[in-house]
């Protein structure tokens, strides 16, 4: 049982991470992370993983950074509107400490209000419960 439990946890969860580390178009970078409901802690190891991301691209540290924060649609529209600020507040504490210039990020807060994914499934608000980190090249 908990081995079949295991099993299908991992196949929600790994095309997650495949996906969360994709490119988003040229010289766009996209890294998501992924909450659970109601939360915007993230643990250690989205930390480590979000600070590899950081390290594996090039002058990061000189390109523009968007925080997009989401949430499902369990709660009242201004809860969840707060949860999406927490969690991209909380996004923003870790780029700073990666050394991220607070004047290269820009934060959005969508709350429940533009969904990605199907709210009306189980999966679709795990995926909606996230912070999209999208890094884009500056163009002069």
């Amino acid at each position: 049982m908990l081995r079949t439990v295991c099993l299908t946890l991992a196949l929600i969860i790994i095309p997650f991470l495949a996906e969360a580390q994709s490119d988003d178009g040229p010289g766009y970078r996209i890294f998501s992370i992924y909450f659970g409901g109601g939360s915007y802690r993230i643990d250690a190891d989205q930390a480590a993983e979000l600070q590899q991301w950081l390290n594996e691209i090039p002058d990061v540290e000189y390109q523009l950074i968007s925080i997009h924060g989401h949430t499902d649609d369990i709660g009242s529209l201004e809860y969840n509107q707060w949860l999406s600020t927490q969690r991209c507040r909380a996004a923003l504490r870790r780029l700073l400490l990666e050394g991220i210039e607070r004047e290269r990020i820009s934060i959005e807060d969508f709350g429940e209000l533009n969904p990605v994914y199907d709210n009306s499934t189980w999966e679709g608000r795990l995926k909606n419960r996230r912070v999209d980190i999208i890094i884009r090249p500056v163009v002069i």
